[in-house]
């Protein structure tokens, strides 16, 4: 018998368990409207991580104040007005800087990605792709189903 079930803990799944990952990522986000934490995996090995917040050596809106809170930006809209870079945009980055391949990788999120972000997922091969909670952003969905990734919600946080 599994020592787990010895001692009455389940296990979690593969799935769960890198979920839980992307969402202890996320509490690094500095991001004071939505915390993101991303993370991609291949072989069940975590390849890189990402979370959402203003590029490396920049002030934080926590320092500076939310841009997009002063000028009323509603979620979604007009990426380019905020200081800070997407987890899906970090852990990709951040593969690339430490020349970690990521074709056909997965990628678990807390949250649906963005058409940006989706368009960065497509381009760098990723081929399935695991999150918790939508986005507002309807030209996302359009393009992960026309270049045929597979998109999985899972219950949870």
């Amino acid at each position: 018998m599994d020592i787990n079930a010895q001692r009455g803990i389940t296990r979690p799944s593969w799935e769960e368990y890198f979920m839980d990952i992307a969402a202890l990522v996320a509490r690094r986000s500095t991001c004071l409207r939505r915390a993101v934490g991303a993370l991609i995996v291949k072989d069940k090995r975590i390849l890189a991580t990402g979370y959402n917040g203003a590029p490396s050596g920049i002030r934080h809106c926590g320092e500076v104040g939310c841009l997009r809170e002063t000028m009323n930006i509603a979620s979604g809209q007009r990426h380019e007005l905020c200081r800070g870079i997407h987890a899906e945009q970090n852990a990709i980055i951040q593969a690339a800087y430490h020349g970690v391949c990521i074709k056909d990788a997965v990628l678990f999120c807390t949250n649906l990605p963005c058409a940006i972000c989706t368009k960065m997922i497509i381009n760098a091969g990723i081929k399935k792709i695991f999150y918790q909670s939508g986005y507002a952003d309807e030209l996302s969905a359009g393009l992960l189903a026309e270049a045929g990734i597979e998109v999985i919600q899972l219950d949870g946080a």
